[in-house]
């Protein structure tokens, strides 16, 4: 989490950007606050029990995938990349890729500081022989990369169809940022989510434990935390819909009763029945997929997807710009 944190005998002052998503999201109209600041350490250790569920298919396909067509993948990469993990979380599915490979470096990139740090020593301990160069930032910024790195031919990697949570701009955008940083030559592992039963869909988002519940209304904690919040919690249930039109799941904390709360003292009020848009999770056919990685400067070279298509992975690489056709 990028915070600086400063005590005044009562409470620590947040990420001023924190701050200004917080109020701009909950003054404008609908109601969004973005899906980043789900991840402080609480929020980061609620979705990683997320991915353990019966019912959140996409953590262990997307794993049994990678076992299974490492191989491949580390054919058409090769040795000696720097591999960089955009949002690297707790890094479960990266000892996979890493072991296939044999990279120069190891790079993880996250928002979270303890969990980056965390998983960082982890790695280091399961790879003695690994440079690894943990970078505290928010990937959907620009990053300057570590020095270290900079001459090496590079390898992106961004599992868990996290370019989902993105709508189509921002996540075109992302994608020329990664190529911006990773420089012409360099190839992209990115996981992408398929369209699937709406049925399937909603239950990986609203499981029967309550677990992707309280992870979306953690960030109501975290408001109050962080922002003297006087937010009641038990006034706020927990929705994911399908919307089809989008092609998305939608997150969001509907207000089950009128409220009012303050942020930072100001007054805030929300009727019964009305939302906030937290999250998105867009699901991709396959032309959608590789439409939106050469919309984003990536050629797609190969593709891979388990037996029941429910999950795809994508290795694309920054060609050189040609004229058109």
């Amino acid at each position: 989490m990028l915070k600086q944190e400063i005590e005044d005998g009562t409470r620590s002052f947040a990420d001023p950007a924190f701050r200004a998503d917080v109020i701009d999201g909950l003054t404008r109209r609908p109601r969004a606050i973005p899906a980043r600041w789900f991840y402080d350490h609480r929020g980061s250790e609620l979705f990683e029990a997320i991915t353990e569920l019966p019912e959140y298919y996409p953590t262990r396909t997307e794993t049994a995938l990678l076992r299974s067509v490492a191989g491949e993948i580390s054919e058409r990469v090769g040795p000696g990349r720097a591999m960089v993990e955009f949002g690297s979380g707790s890094s479960t599915k990266t000892p996979i890729v890493l072991q296939a490979l044999d990279p120069s470096a190891y790079v993880p990139i996250d928002i979270s500081g303890d969990f980056l740090r965390e998983s960082s020593r982890a790695l280091c301990e399961r790879f003695p022989g690994l440079p690894v160069f943990p970078v505290e930032a928010d990937f959907l910024k620009p990053i300057a990369l570590p020095h270290q790195v900079h001459t090496a031919p590079k390898l992106g990697f961004f599992p868990g169809s996290t370019i989902g949570n993105m709508i189509p701009l921002s996540s075109t955008d992302l994608l020329r940022a990664m190529r911006a940083s990773l420089g012409e030559g360099a190839m992209l592992l990115i996981g992408m989510d398929r369209i699937k039963d709406v049925g399937v869909l909603e239950r990986a988002y609203d499981d029967a434990a309550g677990v992707t519940a309280q992870f979306n209304l953690n960030l109501l904690e975290r408001i109050n935390r962080e922002l003297d919040g006087t937010i009641p919690i038990d006034a706020f249930r927990h929705r994911a819909i399908w919307n089809d039109d989008r092609a998305r799941i939608e997150m969001h904390l509907e207000a089950v009763r009128d409220v009012v709360f303050t942020v930072e003292g100001r007054p805030f009020e929300m009727s019964a029945g009305e939302t906030i848009h937290t999250e998105n999770s867009h699901k991709y056919g396959r032309r959608d997929a590789r439409l939106l990685l050469r919309s984003g400067g990536w050629t797609p070279i190969a593709e891979w997807t388990d037996p029941d298509d429910q999950f795809a992975l994508y290795l694309a690489e920054a060609q050189p710009p040609r004229p058109a056709p």
